[in-house]
């Protein structure tokens, strides 16, 4: 037998790479990509800022294979018409958004209809849809499996319900919605039934419940150093800073700390984010 070597910090590649283009109310998109296969979730923003956007992280919207759709509001769709008819880009949503929206994408191609529940192979990408609870007709989440790694994405979310903690826990690339800070909504300057929305079981997640959960869907197995981007920050009613150290006091108290457990980001409403692929054996172990 060779001997033991104890092996601490190896940086590990993944099979899966994501970006976040475009994070809040103004526009979201994420870039995610497996080892032969590049898809887009969302296109908040016009066909032209998402290129410029794809283009900053040195990716091609002509190499895109699908541009998947997780509900109709605009600050998700805006460019998906556009890209879609400019690249041949296949757009793929759940029935009820597609409906919703069918109006404002204009002709597009469609590559077909998605579901909650439903599981479906895209290139080497494996995708499973779940039911979030939010405002619009037929709104899912993702999450994308290449390789053995795993990517999640829920945002746009009133409440956490179990499918939400079930298909979300164990991943190592998660983009979860961190909204509001509770204080800044209530004394803010929305209209009160906007705050009620907002707070609401179809409306969105606050620093505090995004940071209630993310300790339930983390566990210490080896060499896996999850990846925590907190996103669809609202402008007004929040400040990166405030959940940033809301989720990283909950996860120290719960055992965890930021960098050297768990890489934890907040994403840009105005910049493409460096794209995570990378994990790390941050408790170390003995391999023989």
């Amino acid at each position: 037998m060779s001997p033991a070597i104890f092996k601490q910090n190896e940086v590990i590649k993944l099979s899966l790479q994501m970006a976040v283009l475009a994070s809040g109310s103004s526009g979201n998109s994420i870039y995610v990509a497996g080892e032969g296969t590049e898809i887009l979730i969302d296109a908040g923003l016009s066909g032209r800022e998402i290129k410029k956007r794809l283009e900053r992280i040195e990716r091609n919207p002509e190499d895109l294979d699908a541009l998947l759709l997780t509900h109709e509001h605009s600050d998700h769709i805006n460019g998906a018409g556009v890209l879609s008819r400019r690249y041949e880009l296949p757009i793929f949503a759940s029935p009820g958004t597609l409906s919703a929206c069918s109006e404002k994408l204009g002709e597009v191609s469609l590559g077909g209809k998605i579901s909650a529940g439903g599981s479906y192979r895209m290139g080497d990408l494996q995708v499973d849809c779940f039911s979030l609870p939010h405002d619009a007709s037929e709104p899912i989440g993702f999450t994308i499996e290449c390789g053995g790694d795993k990517f999640g994405l829920a945002t746009d979310i009133g409440q956490v319900t179990e499918e939400i903690r079930t298909k979300l826990a164990g991943l190592d690339l998660l983009v979860l919605e961190a909204n509001h800070d509770e204080d800044l909504l209530r004394t803010g300057s929305y209209p009160d039934f906007l705050k009620r929305r907002i707070r609401g079981q179809r409306g969105h997640l606050s620093n505090m419940e995004a940071a209630r959960l993310l300790p339930q869907l983390l566990s210490f197995d080896g060499d896996r150093k999850p990846v925590i981007v907190l996103s669809h920050l609202s402008e007004e009613n929040n400040r990166p800073e405030l959940a940033y150290i809301s989720v990283k006091n909950s996860l120290r108290e719960a055992g965890w700390e930021v960098g050297e457990d768990v890489v934890l980001a907040c994403a840009s409403r105005k910049e493409a984010e460096e794209i995570h692929h990378y994990r790390t054996d941050c408790r170390g172990g003995i391999v023989d």
